[in-house]
């Protein structure tokens, strides 16, 4: 249920900045709209769930805005009439949709990903041990009874 109810939040994002983008500044018809944000929305959720625990919040940001960019892009060119400055579009488009992909990340680590920056993760390289305590040598202890 958190990864559905994820998806959807990010279906309406990328709808509402993409309306607000595409629509508004650059006349481009709400249909062309839907399905470039229904398009991108699966590729970059996938890509979130995935990338996002390994790379962290930029990492993933930055893969976003490679992915609207092109997305819009490519999708732009086949979509748009040709009154459209599509490379505009695509990056007026793709800044925003990474500016608002900060803000979902970290509601996909908060409330969707179980113990990604967790203590007890052992993953991150920060977790190894770096000291030793002579309580934990046992040939220290034995020396110490003779």
């Amino acid at each position: 249920m958190n990864y559905t109810k994820a998806f959807f939040i990010k279906l309406v994002m990328t709808v509402a900045v993409l309306w607000i983008v595409l629509g508004l500044f650059f006349g481009v018809s709400f249909g062309d709209i839907l399905i470039i944000s229904a398009l991108l929305t699966v590729i970059a959720f996938v890509g979130d769930i995935f990338i996002l625990p390994l790379t962290g919040n930029i990492g993933a940001a930055v893969g976003d805005f490679i992915l609207a960019f092109l997305g819009v892009w490519v999708l732009g060119s086949f979509l748009f009439n040709n009154n459209v400055a599509v490379l505009s579009a695509a990056f007026l488009s793709a800044l925003f949709i990474a500016a608002g992909e900060l803000y979902f990340h970290r509601y996909l680590r908060d409330h969707v990903f179980e113990d990604v920056d967790r203590p007890n993760n052992y993953n991150r390289v920060n977790n190894l041990q770096t000291e030793f305590s002579e309580d934990f040598d046992t040939d220290l202890d034995k020396e110490k009874e003779t």
